[in-house]
């Protein structure tokens, strides 16, 4: 049996001021989900009394966080409520979640036979089944695999070049970019390569576990935080930040291992940033120079996904974005995507996943723009999905939009670092 968390959560601060419940995006379109203030703060009175007050319609909550963006209190209301889930919920994890959240297992056995897998996904009949056996929605266009990993590309082409930086930093690369899209490792390494620093793999990283917790697979996500945690202070004893480029990750390194795991990571939170703020306070603080391609044009919608608006740091991609000569650059209207994860894969969800994208779908048409820009994996398949709009993560962006030749050259002067032989 698993031992139940100690809710560290701070639900005596809540107003029961109600602000967090017109900004919930689950409670606008489904009528069972009785909103944050009650499945979070309220609820948690009652059920840490006694457990028969747990609710299962908390599984409607799609931790999406913006309950706490808004809360005058700071209060952790979500946390507060997938908590709940974890210390008193009647319900074990399904097949089905277990396969969504088990990210670097699934991964694994996928990626050899990426064509394969990649083709028999996409097949009418396919998701017909999985849709009636474990309970994937059918109309739901599930994530591609690539045949080659980020790490395996990593180690044959780059890896050895590294040494020639003074200036080094640890990628948390994440299951995304290592399974799905490589190419978004790639374009960190050659940004960060630019700028004058040298990238170090973290050898043996795991799943950051957002989806396992979200799933309910506490046990799991903790020994797997706690195997991450002894990484990062093995780099950040040789003086490295953990640089990530997932906002979902980040806010799970960052916090959740705390809020919700009960785990001290006091210790190397301060060090774990997202790429767009790193390269943005290193700019300003003076420590690398950008040089970019006078070629380059584009009309660019900015989504800044739930996770990115906790954490608070939705302006340093923007700043960046606006730096670009032939940008663009159009911030759209704050809303949630829908998908939140594995929430809107899920049979049950769907159409609650879809209505509440809605009015970001719409908004991302009347601009019209060439790509999406945005940080999070999820939200990216659901707008391409959804909209048809190809989304672009914002190191991408900057990978296309920099002469990374000549801002190479800017920041070895810098650095007076010799040119690569």
């Amino acid at each position: 049996m698993q031992e139940k968390n100690i809710s560290i959560n701070n639900l005596e601060q809540c107003q029961k001021c109600s602000i967090c419940t017109h900004v919930c995006p689950v409670m606008a379109i489904n009528p069972v989900y009785r909103g944050p203030k009650q499945s979070g703060p309220d609820g948690e009175r009652y059920r840490i009394k006694n457990n028969i007050f747990f609710d299962d319609t908390l599984k409607y909550c799609m931790n999406c966080k913006r309950c706490e963006v808004v809360c005058p209190s700071g209060v952790r209301i979500a946390d507060i409520i997938q908590s709940a889930k974890s210390n008193y919920g009647h319900i074990r994890p399904k097949l089905r979640d277990r396969i969504l959240a088990s990210t670097d297992f699934m991964g694994s056995l996928a990626h050899p036979f990426a064509p394969v897998v990649n083709w028999g996904l996409s097949l009418t009949p396919v998701k017909k089944i999985l849709d009636a056996t474990v309970g994937v929605a059918a109309q739901r266009s599930l994530p591609k695999y690539s045949a080659t990993t980020f790490e395996t590309w990593f180690r044959r082409y780059m890896a050895a070049e590294q040494q020639q930086y003074s200036r080094h930093i640890a990628y948390y690369h994440g299951c995304y970019a290592n399974y799905n899209y490589p190419q978004l490792g790639k374009d960190f390494v050659h940004v960060m390569n630019a700028l004058g620093y040298g990238v170090d793999l973290i050898e043996g990283e795991r799943c950051c576990g957002v989806a396992k917790i979200t799933n309910g697979m506490m046990d799991s996500a903790t020994k797997d935080a706690k195997h991450n945690l002894e990484l990062f202070r093995k780099e950040i004893g040789l003086g490295k930040e953990i640089i990530t480029v997932s906002t979902s990750c980040t806010l799970t390194l960052r916090d959740e291992y705390s809020h919700i795991l009960g785990l001290d990571n006091s210790d190397v939170r301060e060090h774990i940033s997202l790429a767009e703020k790193f390269i943005w306070e290193a700019i300003g603080e003076g420590r690398v120079k950008l040089a970019w391609r006078k070629d380059f044009k584009a009309k660019a919608a900015y989504h800044c996904p739930c996770h990115q608006e906790k954490l608070g740091w939705g302006f340093f991609s923007m700043e960046l974005l606006k730096m670009i000569p032939g940008m663009e650059l159009v911030e759209l209207e704050s809303a949630c995507c829908g998908i939140a994860g594995t929430y809107g894969f899920k049979k049950e969800n769907y159409i609650y996943s879809q209505a509440i994208g809605r009015a970001l779908f719409e908004n991302i048409a009347a601009v019209d723009p060439d790509f999406v820009a945005c940080e999070c994996e999820t939200c990216k398949w659901q707008i391409e999905m959804s909209t048809g709009y190809p989304v672009k993560n914002p190191v991408s962006i900057l990978a296309e939009a920099l002469d990374l030749e000549e801002t190479a050259r800017l920041n070895r002067e810098v650095n007076n670092t010799p040119a690569q032989a």
